[in-house]
């Protein structure tokens, strides 16, 4: 291919991608979440993850199983979608708030938080696949620097949001 044909290749690429994506029905992309969300509800998939957590209440304080919620959502994020992610652990947070009797907003920000906090792997988000290549790194780099990000947004998220969202 000459230049003059990659050019046009990649304009016209670009040409339909914003036409794509300018014609994405973002209606439709919310119902089929809450659909997600509440077939977990329905077919009872949270109330089989929330019960051993649930389980801890008298063993663990409630910052643990707050903290606990946030790094499921992590590792989950970290070889999923963080969108879907959060669709999926929402209604677990939901569950375990409900079981615990506090209040709801604490576990659905450790399940936001938790969602966009994707650094140990280059297949968690998009940017991390994106610098792979390009910066030299290996699978393994993002796990000797993600590590200790992951560990450091625990240890100042979780009171940040008992403090700000108090159970």
């Amino acid at each position: 291919m000459t230049n003059e044909q990659v050019l046009l290749f990649c304009l016209l690429g670009a040409a339909f991608l914003l036409f794509a994506w300018g014609r994405v029905r973002y209606d439709v992309v919310a119902v089929l979440a809450l659909l997600i969300g509440a077939a977990i509800e329905t077919t009872g998939a949270s109330t089989v993850v929330t019960g051993p957590i649930l389980a801890l209440e008298g063993e663990v304080p409630i910052w643990a199983i707050l903290a606990l919620v946030m790094v499921v959502t992590m590792r989950l994020s970290d070889v999923m979608n963080n969108a879907a992610t959060a669709v999926i652990m929402a209604p677990i947070g939901l569950g375990i708030a409900h079981g615990l009797g506090v209040s709801l907003d604490p576990f659905l920000m450790a399940v936001a938080v938790g969602a966009s906090s994707t650094y140990l792997t280059p297949i968690g988000h998009q940017s991390n696949l994106l610098v792979m290549g390009p910066g030299g790194y290996r699978f393994g780099d993002y796990w000797r620097m993600g590590l200790p990000l992951d560990l450091l947004i625990v240890a100042v998220a979780v009171p940040l949001i008992l403090w700000v969202w108090p159970l």
